[in-house]
């Protein structure tokens, strides 16, 4: 398939997008603390809809994927950019791009924020029925740990999505007792902080259809809670479900303990390897 665009053409158009709604998307981002906890905002047809919808045409199937099946979650993962259609490496990294990150910052007034292009934790994903992700907060830092995680940026390319088809971002207060629930609509990007205390999860899908999200996440020197701390990616569970919640505890407390005593674990780091030509 022929691009409609190419990543330069990308950079302009969410450049132009986001400052044309910079001012609401300030305010929607810092008044949004009162209702959960969590600052975060979003951007309806933030690309032109042809330009959305080819994005979703040439998105990889879920046997072109990894899956990450376990109590924590249920999801198809890739960053194989190099063996999928140029679209989507150019979609991911023109979010990435420093002229994009500097109208975030703009918006959020988190200062600081550097690109990942690694893209550790981030990528492509899919869902399908039944695929969720469990209530969470991201790990702190990047994989060196000399930088925050700041911001989580999703983009969602799922057409004719609705609430009832679950597959939502769902933020979370700090008891993970109640949440609010921010639809994973078609060409809708949200902005969402990251910090210890920024909770968030996927609500099961319900439908057999499939639910796609291309993500990014920005890094900074500076700690977004004023002071040095580190933490795994740490799970939690839905208020019913109290087994896992308890089993989660223990299980974040023992990988906890294992990156204490070795710094990047031992499992194998899923990373963007050609991040040099990116």
């Amino acid at each position: 398939m022929t691009n409609l665009i190419n990543r330069e053409e990308l950079v302009s158009i969410l450049q132009k997008r986001l400052s044309s709604k910079k001012s609401d998307l300030k305010k929607f981002f810092h008044n949004s603390v009162d209702e959960i906890g969590v600052r975060y905002c979003y951007l309806d047809d933030l690309l032109p809809k042809e330009i959305a919808n080819q994005i979703h045409s040439v998105f990889p199937k879920k046997n072109e994927m990894r899956l990450l099946d376990s109590f924590r979650e249920k999801k198809y993962t890739s960053k194989n950019f190099d063996h999928f259609d140029p679209l989507l490496k150019d979609i991911t990294f023109a979010i990435q791009d420093e002229r994009v990150i500097k109208v975030i910052e703009e918006i959020t007034g988190i200062i600081d924020q550097k690109p990942d292009p690694s893209l550790y934790a981030g990528g492509l994903s899919l869902m399908e029925k039944g695929n969720f992700l469990n209530p969470h907060i991201d790990n702190s830092h990047e994989m060196t740990r000399t930088m925050y995680r700041t911001l989580n940026l999703l983009y969602y390319v799922n057409p004719n999505w609705s609430l009832e088809k679950g597959g939502n971002l769902e933020l979370w207060d700090t008891s993970v007792r109640n949440n609010i629930t921010i639809e994973s609509s078609f060409n809708r990007l949200v902005l969402m902080e990251t910090n210890p205390k920024s909770w968030h999860s996927v609500s099961p899908v319900t439908v057999d259809e499939i639910r796609i999200c291309v993500s990014n996440y920005y890094f900074s020197k500076t700690s977004p809670i004023g002071k040095e701390y580190f933490n795994v990616t740490s799970f939690s569970a839905r208020p019913n479900q109290k087994f896992v919640r308890l089993f989660s505890s223990i299980d974040n407390k023992l990988r906890s303990f294992i990156r204490h005593i070795k710094k990047d674990g031992f499992g194998k780091k899923d990373l963007y390897q050609n991040h040099k030509n990116t």
